[in-house]
């Protein structure tokens, strides 16, 4: 088994994160610790318990491979982003075991100046205004829009982002081969073609709850900055936000209407100083020292 189907197995093995199994592969490699793994005995409980399939069928995923289907980008490949993903290792967070991408731009080089846009998925129509606005200018500026591809604030934001000049990374809770939300299927063929669909898991996954909380610490890692447009009190956009800002990556905040529902985790951002607020992309590019 070579580092590429070692981590294949992984992926399909574990059920993102698994910080323990990505602390085992960091110490023994990623063939070592499949062997390790597959025999039970040589390797920790903790890692172990991490292992939800131990005996995954991998010859699909690697006859993708080879057909040029999907890429599987791994941290043994030059194209990988180990600063931004680093951080998830040393948070305890688990940095991905790989990743499998769609489309042909460089991952490493598309997230050296990233941010990540995110917010609502009933997002207002200023919401949805605002997203696109920041989208399309953030990508004239040549700095990649990061997002997840869901209705309202993210699929706003790449939408602007198309428009631009610099390709977006739409970050996924599902295989790459699977348009979600169904709605958006267009939109992220545009996505693939121009830029990348990310995600942990292998071909033919579906999205369930958990994924879309696992998916959240990698747009907060990816990116250099967040950027939450619209946020309720329970929106998902707002653990990305504290996730970023515990990984010393600066949050932004779009500030809205006080009446609104959606400007309420937005608010508790500002306020608890979590979040700084923003008017205009350009204040964005300043504080980052992107341009």
């Amino acid at each position: 088994m070579n580092p590429l189907a070692a981590r294949a197995f992984l992926l399909r093995a574990t059920e993102p994160p698994a910080p323990a199994v990505d602390a085992f592969v960091a110490a023994h490699g990623p063939v070592e610790a499949v062997e390790r793994i597959q025999t039970g005995a040589a390797a920790p409980r903790s890692v172990l318990h991490e292992i939800r399939d131990p005996e995954p069928r991998i010859d699909e995923d690697l006859a993708a491979i080879d057909a040029d289907r999907f890429r599987l980008l791994t941290p043994e490949d030059p194209d990988w982003p180990h600063g931004a993903l680093r951080g998830l290792t040393e948070h305890g967070l688990g940095a991905p075991l790989g990743l499998w991408v769609r489309g042909s731009a460089s991952l490493a080089a598309s997230t050296r100046s990233a941010v990540s846009v995110v917010g609502a998925r009933a997002a207002s129509e200023y919401g949805e205004h605002v997203a696109t606005t920041l989208g399309n200018d953030l990508a004239a500026a040549d700095v990649t829009v990061l997002a997840s591809g869901a209705y309202g604030v993210d699929g706003a934001a790449h939408r602007g982002a198309l428009l631009g000049s610099a390709p977006p990374i739409a970050v996924l809770a599902c295989g790459t081969d699977i348009a979600y939300p169904q709605g958006h299927a267009s939109l992220l063929e545009s996505i693939a073609h121009s830029g990348l669909l990310i995600s942990e898991y292998p071909p033919g996954t579906k999205p369930i709850r958990a994924r879309f909380a696992a998916r959240g610490r990698l747009l907060a890692a990816l990116g250099v900055a967040t950027v939450v447009v619209e946020a309720g009190k329970r929106s998902n956009a707002l653990p990305i936000a504290h996730t970023a800002a515990a990984m010393g990556r600066h949050v932004y905040g779009v500030p809205g209407p006080i009446t609104s529902a959606t400007s309420a985790g937005v608010i508790d951002l500002l306020r608890t100083g979590v979040a700084t607020p923003i008017a205009a992309t350009e204040h964005i590019i300043c504080q980052e020292g992107i341009r």
